[in-house]
């Protein structure tokens, strides 16, 4: 009788910090609980991330390696040029992961892949090769429900939108009756989305049915009738989340104020912590848009002059890459003099933004509702402005302010005056209202990754099934 294979657990993340973020964290969880796993990046993202906090693996267990994307090395790979990106990792990418495979790279064998949820080609080479693959959407079960009702949207004559009014409310999202303005579907509803980037991405929906389970980085308590409505297109679903909580409750974290968080792609500039110990509890306004978006001079300028009215210290995150379409050496110009450090005021290039939000001194989180963001807030127990761009940002924002109610919603504007009316808002007048929402959900979030919550209990059922994987194929 042949011998049970080790259990080898490949992890594939689409090569955007945004999701190498949460799916390093779970493949130092499921290396920490004795399985071995390889964390396969691409090399370009390999190279950013290794010389940092990642490079020490929790165990043994755990090898970060790498394979070609395709691209040349200079290629920017940014939102501006995504479809070359994501034409490259469906032909030279999706050859690569192959020859990985095959190869003795991949010792000892894989008994089971988890590829992102937009990276099927992981599910296209782990069915080529009979192993078994699972589905990670890195984003929420509330956008993932979306993405799966859109054929059905667009059969009924829904979508695309008949004209450009976006405060029309919008119906026949099971579960969200009475709460969507068509402004608050994923953007890829929205016509200005180029149609083979709105093929791309619901094929790559379409496809994560093929996979044997689903995980998503959320928790019960959070998403429940989402993910009600879920359970009906996949029959085994691990939610697991807030993952980088649940990294720190197993003793698996990196909240060590010496090290980069897990997945960081930018080197993190730590003075602001010393800048914020200076300042009044729960004082400071934390603003960051995340790593990928991109905002015009205009946009910046009113942010600015917003949040100097509001008379509130802030700390701002804006990367070097920020500014939209506008001349490299002016760009970097109007960045240093933002920069220049005073009192009430802080900007840097990156922040340690799961330190920032557990600061005594921070008191609320203007941000792109990215999930990531969206759940560090939720753990740190700070209310949130949303400004969505991209992808699922728009729903999110929506859950934030209408369901969970934990925020406020900003989406598709920035004039100064409404900039300083909603920090006004959050921080003073709707203040007491929002952090009562904001200490509930918080407190789920929390009981969550406890020894007994639902999130640990799924990565137990997570492990275990991934054994027996092993121990069948």
């Amino acid at each position: 009788m042949e011998e049970p294979r080790e259990p080898h657990v490949l992890v594939l993340p689409f090569p955007a910090q945004g999701h190498i973020k949460p799916m390093l964290c779970l493949a130092k969880l499921l290396a920490a609980a004795g399985l071995r796993v390889t964390f396969l990046n691409t090399h370009h993202n390999h190279r950013r991330i290794l010389p940092r906090g990642p490079s020490s693996p929790p165990s043994s267990l755990l090898r970060l390696e790498s394979i070609s994307d395709g691209l040349p090395d200079d290629h920017p790979r940014s939102l501006e040029r995504i479809e070359e990106l994501l034409l490259s990792i469906k032909t030279a990418m999706k050859a690569a992961l192959r020859e990985f495979l095959v190869s003795k790279s991949a010792e000892p064998p894989v008994t089971c892949v988890i590829a992102d949820g937009i990276m099927s080609i992981g599910i296209d080479v782990a069915e080529e090769l009979s192993v078994p693959a699972i589905s990670f959407r890195t984003f929420s079960a509330c956008c993932l429900w979306t993405y799966f009702c859109i054929p059905t949207f667009i059969h009924e004559g829904k979508l695309p939108f008949p004209d450009d009014d976006l405060d029309k409310e919008f119906h026949g999202l099971l579960g969200a009756e009475g709460l969507l303005r068509r402004r608050d579907l994923p953007s890829i509803c929205r016509s200005a989305i180029a149609i083979n980037l709105y093929r791309y991405f619901m094929d790559e929906t379409i496809a994560m049915t093929r996979a044997c389970a689903l995980i998503l980085n959320t928790f019960d308590a959070l998403e429940a009738p989402m993910l009600s409505h879920l359970a009906t297109i996949f029959t085994d679903i691990y939610t697991i989340g807030p993952l980088h909580a649940l990294a720190v409750k197993s003793h698996v974290g990196h909240f060590s104020g010496r090290s980069e968080s897990v997945g960081s792609l930018q080197m993190e500039d730590r003075s602001c912590m010393v800048w914020l110990n200076s300042q009044a509890s729960r004082s400071v306004v934390y603003v960051s848009f995340g790593s990928l978006v991109k905002i015009t001079v205009d946009q910046l300028m009113e942010f600015w002059h917003g949040l100097v009215n509001c008379g509130r210290p802030f700390l701002w995150v804006l990367r070097e890459d920020a500014i939209l379409g506008e001349n490299e050496e002016k760009a970097r110009s109007l960045l240093s003099e933002l920069k220049v450090v005073s009192e009430g005021r802080r900007v840097v290039d990156w922040a340690p933004q799961e330190e920032v939000l557990a600061h005594a001194a921070v008191g609320g989180f203007l941000t792109h509702s990215g999930w990531n963001s969206t759940l560090e807030g939720i753990v740190a127990g700070i209310p949130m402005i949303c400004w969505p761009r991209i992808a699922d940002q728009q729903i999110n924002s929506r859950w934030v302010s209408e369901v969970w109610k934990i925020g406020l919603d900003m989406k598709d504007t920035c004039d100064r005056s409404t900039v300083e009316t909603m920090v006004r808002l959050l921080m003073d007048d709707k203040k007491e209202e929002i952090m009562k929402s904001m200490a509930r959900i918080s407190a789920l979030s929390s009981d969550s990754v406890g020894p007994e919550g639902s999130s640990s209990k799924n990565l137990e059922r997570l492990v275990k099934n991934i054994r027996k994987i092993g121990q069948t194929s």
